[in-house]
């Protein structure tokens, strides 16, 4: 089939390498324009872009599409599909109109629950036992289109969302090269969302990233796990200069810990278990301001030099 495809990050990557795999006719890609990165502030490509330039496929990265310039140029593609993964950017009614089969959409849950701009981190945030991917004909609301196909997969007790993310890329290129092919050959069937169970899946803010010690473990846990590695819960601490910030990349309950066994985010052992409001939690893996790498909770405990009973802020 002829495709416009639309993605900007690494999650859209394996659905780009594979339809171009499978031999369709990729007329244009749209991404985001470079942005700068790095100690240098260079200007770097998406993903999908520097894919999409290995690929020898024509890239384009407007800052809009709400112009007649701009429908003008998609429509001039004359695509039976465009496919459409974590592009970054509201479509018009006039580009959803413009290909023979309309617009695509891969998203990171199972809709109706987390639509919206951070579906995997959300699911692992609310504990969720089950998250997945769908393909969707997108239409002008906010990912209500009707879903075609979907795959399921569990979240294992302390997945964190970059874990779900990577398992999800190759189980959403799969889908996507399955929707294709069912469309090209008319077989692609659609399901309108129920109305029950929609839940928004909202953009993650600074302010959710400070651990608050005082909410039960395992939704402390959640929290955690599902802002690792981006943007990280943290905590601060005084480890001889003022405080410093911490963030924990990875944690689970600590089921021998009682709620009363201290104040909330107060250190308990040389392991890294920390007091919450109803609980304990083992911080799994954490990483220091200004530091590289990584550590265990009791490694860190132990080159911070922290005695169960400190506090943790």
């Amino acid at each position: 089939m002829r495709v416009v495809f639309m993605g900007t990050p690494d999650f859209a990557v394996p659905t780009l390498a594979r339809l171009a795999q499978d031999g369709h006719d990729i007329a244009a890609v749209y991404t985001r324009a470079p942005a700068r990165a790095g100690r240098g502030m260079s200007l770097r490509p998406s993903p999908v872009h520097a894919l999409a330039d290995t690929l020898g496929i024509p890239v384009l990265t407007p800052a809009t599409l709400r112009t007649p310039e701009a429908a003008e140029t998609f429509a001039a593609h004359r695509a039976d599909v465009a496919v459409v993964v974590a592009y970054g950017m509201l479509l018009p009614q006039a580009i959803l109109d413009a290909p023979k089969h309309g617009c695509l959409n891969l998203h990171g849950s199972l809709l109706p629950r987390w639509r919206g701009a951070a579906p995997i981190q959300r699911a692992v945030m609310a504990g969720d036992a089950e998250s997945g991917v769908g393909v969707m004909r997108m239409e002008a609301g906010l990912d209500t289109g009707p879903v075609a196909l979907e795959a399921r997969l569990p979240i294992a007790p302390g997945m964190t969302a970059g874990a779900l993310h990577d398992a999800l890329m190759p189980l959403g290129a799969d889908l996507m090269a399955q929707a294709l092919a069912r469309l090209d050959a008319g077989t692609l069937t659609f399901t309108p969302q129920p109305e029950d169970g929609v839940v928004y899946a909202h953009k993650i803010t600074n302010d959710e990233a400070r651990i608050d010690w005082s909410r039960p473990a395992a939704e402390v846990a959640n929290r955690i796990n599902g802002l690792s590695p981006f943007p990280g819960a943290f905590f601060e601490v005084d480890l001889g200069k003022g405080p410093e910030r911490v963030k924990v990349l990875r944690a689970a309950l600590a089921e021998s810990a009682g709620s009363g066994a201290g104040a909330p985010g107060t250190l308990l052992d040389a392991e890294g278990t920390v007091a919450c409001g109803d609980g304990a939690v083992r911080l799994v893996e954490l990483r220091r301001a200004g530091k590289g790498g990584s550590a265990s909770g009791a490694e860190f405990v132990r080159g911070a030099r922290l005695a169960p009973g400190a506090r943790l802020g």
